[in-house]
């Protein structure tokens, strides 16, 4: 086509967008477009609303940031949460008319064609209106780098587009929404996005304290955010400063000495930008409680994705202060750079609604810099291959007395060498010398092998196996991959007699929530590391987590926390490190420590707070390891969980209590202290409610219900719990129920 042709048509399109102003109706532009280059885009989702992604924020259980996710460092945030400078300033030299103008500057529309189409320079929109949705189709509705290059070609129907829509907006946003949304989506340069998000990355204020000076630079930096780099070109950056606070002295926004002050003023801009690092990266010490809500979250259908664009407010279980003092005891114990060897420590409050963690930390840095030993493995939250030692004879003794033992019944301790029938060709030995008997409280206090590996033979390994997941270790019951046995089945299978010596995967988070199940009277619930998340209209977006649950009678549990409330005085297995610490509360815990001392634990629970701190050798080739200052990596180990996990546990717990009120630990009862008589449960599963209760009622058993949704009959019982067998006296809970189903739940968000 000759050049005076295309001129021709080009003046005809001008001409009918300028006619196509006289009327509140754009869909002829859209017309337009489709004649002229084969279609228009539908409407980009939001822009005509001004949704637009923000940057989420986790905070501690005060409120405090903890780190924040974003693709985009962008806040959005109100008009009136914007300075009256800054609204003045981008008026000024962006568009001075923009409040009395049309959305659509038609002229400037066709000018930008003619330039496009006869290769002249690539002309934008000029009205605020039309660089709002510019701005949005290149920052937000592009995700791709393929998305952002059409976005800002030089392309025909992009152009009409652009215009229909900024008509839309004029017809249906006032003017300061409209002015509102440009400012929180605009580009500002060094990755700030809006300018709630420049205010901080500049000058470290918010949006609403923006000065005249300020919000002078920042307007100016738009057109060009790199050439006008305060940072980069200073001397640019004034000068084009200077001419947004002449334009805005010209316009009367603001008064010529206003403006002789604010362009007499410094730049006001360091060299160290307050940008936020994004992720747990930039949560310091907090890095790996920040990775395990992440992982929390995306189980409760809340996506890493949709928390990087969804600008929500993520309040957590976090303790600042307990977290600064388990980091320091942690690395107290074991420098963060020393090879080979890992401290972590995980902190979990109980209850009978819900188990909140206030701390998880490693020595190691959460980072990138391996030659630092940093690393973004979750330490305290993943098991670890090496196993947790002899912390797992809390789950033989607990599974005995559910069978009718006592932790005053006086148990064999066979002697070293001994070999159980439970697992062909498995021997195990005692590491110091035993009384042939002792009760099992002063077995769980002093941690003879052969004692619990002979009590396996009265509960079996299955029942074991089963109170260690009830208690807390549901990792054990996972699934590797699709068609793979779990460790709890292949134990339980191969009847490994070894399980109680915690030959098994454990990781700290487990253990400190097994210690706060019994602290609980035997509730168990998640360890939960959210309180709430709300997005940015303060709105309750939903975290859905598995139900807390009756794990074991409340009674097994409290006298549980006495058998193992000697570990701390002399002859158990902690007393050393306690004394060190000035301990002096009543505590249950259980120290553990593998065959090679290639790992040791410690968990112990009061009644308000309940830890477990495990170290082990983190490298892809374990070694046992030597307690000293600090532990290393040696040939014959001598790490044992009364050492550095133990002293781990002390140096941090003992100052988060403090002072406060020392809590007695639950009173045990009788019936778990002597042993009661293990009897028969009459089997009421499909009876009506009544007659169940009155039939366990007369067999010496106390009863629970709880409803719930269910086929059946109203009123039918449909499950028990415990089945089998029970001591005499304890309560059996009957699950009825309520003859309706719930309604299946919506998709996950």
């Amino acid at each position: 086509m000759a050049l005076g042709s295309r001129l021709v048509g080009i003046a005809v399109i001008g001409g009918l967008l300028l006619a196509g102003l006289a009327y509140p109706v754009v869909g002829g532009l859209g017309h337009l477009a489709g004649q002229a280059v084969g279609g228009v885009e539908a409407t980009t989702p939001g822009v005509l609303t001004g949704q637009m992604p923000s940057v989420t924020t986790i905070t501690d259980d005060a409120g405090a940031p903890i780190a924040y996710l974003y693709d985009q460092d962008r806040q959005v945030v109100a008009s009136d949460r914007i300075s009256t400078a800054m609204k003045a300033a981008i008026v000024a030299i962006e568009d001075r008319r923009f409040f009395v103008e049309s959305g659509l500057d038609a002229r400037g529309v066709v000018r930008a064609l003619v330039n496009n189409s006869t290769g002249g320079a690539t002309q934008g929109a000029s009205t605020l209106t039309e660089q709002y949705v510019k701005n949005y189709d290149e920052y937000v509705a592009a995700r791709t780098p393929a998305e952002q290059l059409r976005a800002t070609a030089p392309d025909l129907g992009r152009k009409v587009r652009e215009a229909e829509v900024a008509e839309q907006l004029d017809h249906g946003v006032p003017k300061a929404q409209i002015l509102t949304w440009y400012l929180n989506v605009v580009s500002f340069g060094n990755q700030a996005f809006g300018v709630q998000a420049a205010a901080r990355t500049y000058f470290d204020t918010t949006a609403d304290r923006l000065t005249v000076p300020q919000a002078a630079l920042l307007a100016g930096m738009v057109q060009s955010p790199a050439q006008d780099d305060p940072v980069r070109h200073p001397a640019a950056a004034t000068a084009r400063r200077n001419v947004v606070i002449d334009q805005m002295a010209q316009q009367g926004a603001i008064t010529p000495a206003q403006a002789a002050e604010a362009t007499a003023a410094p730049l006001g801009v360091g060299p160290a930008l307050h940008g936020p690092t994004e992720g747990c990266l930039g949560a310091g010490d907090a890095g790996f409680f920040c990775s395990y809500v992440l992982d929390d979250l995306a189980r409760s259908g809340i996506s890493a994705d949709e928390l990087r664009r969804g600008g929500y407010t993520v309040r957590t279980t976090m303790n600042r202060a307990a977290t600064e003092q388990a980091k320091s005891a942690v690395d107290a114990e074991v420098p963060s750079t020393q090879p080979h060897v890992a401290d972590v420590l995980s902190i979990v409050a109980p209850g009978a609604d819900a188990h909140r963690v206030t701390a998880m930390v490693a020595n190691r840095g959460y980072g990138l810099d391996a030659s630092q030993q940093q690393t973004t493995y979750d330490l305290p939250g993943t098991p670890e291959n090496l196993g947790a030692g002899s912390v797992y004879k809390i789950f033989t003794s607990s599974a005995y007395l559910a069978q009718g033992g006592g932790i005053d019944t006086v148990i064999p301790v066979p002697g070293n060498g001994y070999a159980s029938p439970l697992t062909p060709g498995f021997v195990v030995s005692n590491d110091g010398d035993y009384p042939p008997q002792m009760t099992l409280q002063d077995a769980l206090a002093q941690s003879p092998n052969t004692a619990f590996v002979k009590l396996e033979e009265t509960t079996g390994i299955a029942p074991v196996v089963d109170m260690a997941v009830r208690l807390g270790m549901r990792s054990l019951a996972e699934s590797p991959g699709p068609g793979q046995p779990s460790i709890a089945d292949t134990v339980t299978a191969q009847n490994q007699a070894s399980f109680t010596l915690g030959v098994a995967p454990t990781s700290s988070l487990e253990l400190a929530n097994v210690g706060a199940t019994l602290a609980s009277h035997g509730v168990w619930c998640p360890p939960s590391p959210v309180t709430s998340v709300t997005d940015e209209t303060g709105r309750a977006v939903p975290v859905h987590e598995a139900a807390c649950e009756q794990a074991v009678p409340g009674p097994l549990a409290d006298t549980e926390m006495t058998g193992l409330s000697k570990d701390d005085q002399p002859g158990g297995t902690s007393a050393a490190a306690a004394a060190a610490a000035g301990w002096n509360r009543p505590i249950a815990a259980k120290t553990g420590t593998t065959q090679t001392s290639e790992s040791a634990a410690f968990v112990a629970a009061t009644p308000s707070l309940a830890a477990a701190a495990i170290t082990f050798d983190d490298s892809s080739s374990p070694r046992p390891i030597c307690t000293g200052a600090p532990p290393t990596s040696c040939g014959t180990g001598n790490l044992f969980g009364g050492t550095t996990p133990a002293r781990t546990w002390y140096r941090a717990v003992t100052p988060i209590l403090g002072s406060g009120p020392v809590q007695p630990l639950p009173t045990p009862d009788p019936r778990f202290v002597t042993g009661g008589r293990l009897t028969t449960i009459p089997s009421v599963i499909g009876e009506p409610a009544d007659q169940a209760t009155a039939a366990l009622r007369g067999a010496g058993f106390a009863v629970a219900v709880a409803p719930v949704d269910s086929r059946a009959p109203a009123g039918t019982v449909v499950g028990e719990d415990p089945i089998g067998g029970a001591v005499e006296g304890q309560t059996v809970t009957l699950t009825t129920s309520s003859g309706r189903l719930t309604p299946p739940p919506g998709p996950p968000r």
